[in-house]
């Protein structure tokens, strides 16, 4: 399978909260971009722009951001996995953690996709709360993009006390 890899590395951020903003959007709203999902950590609600959420507060967690051809074959690696519809509004996509001093750029067709969020060591960020840039990160996240009509949000496979708590407080 073709794995086009857009980012990979380490993404600094606040209050475990990581923004994708397609073309001219402005920043997601925490509470309209999950109005109505079923999940509570992968908000799509609002056209060309994803909120997702992190178990750890304040620092580094691991993030890649993959464009592929086709639907991914589901990884037991990950403890959390949802889906949702996105279509951006332009190519140019900037992503960067609330408060984050950096973004990151790429740039992704104009068109419908399905986009994967998988997390893995969302309870142990949460206890952890705050890594530092020069400290190993504790959760690491994947984000996956493939063609695909338009679906409703998705939660795929549900393991950490975080990702319980968001999608029962958004359902």
């Amino acid at each position: 399978m073709d794995t086009d890899v857009l980012f990979e590395g380490k993404l600094d951020l606040t209050f475990g909260q990581i923004y994708l903003m397609s073309g001219d959007t402005d920043w997601p709203d925490f509470d309209d971009s999950r109005r109505g999902q079923a999940n509570g950590i992968c908000g799509a609600a609002e056209p060309g722009r994803l909120l997702l959420f992190t178990g750890l507060h304040t620092g580094y967690v691991e993030l890649r951001i993959e464009r592929l051809e086709q639907p991914p074959a589901l990884d037991d690696d990950w403890e959390d996995i949802v889906e949702v519809p996105f279509e951006p509004e332009a190519p140019a996509i900037r992503v960067h953690g609330l408060d984050g001093s950096e973004y990151t750029d790429f740039s992704l067709p104009v068109g419908s996709y399905r986009a994967r969020y998988s997390a893995t060591g969302m309870d142990e960020g949460k206890a952890v709360d705050v890594v530092p840039e020069d400290e190993p990160v504790v959760d690491r996240y994947l984000l996956q993009f493939w063609p695909a009509e338009a679906a409703p949000d998705a939660v795929i496979k549900q393991m950490s006390a975080v990702a319980t708590r968001w999608h029962e407080e958004w359902r």
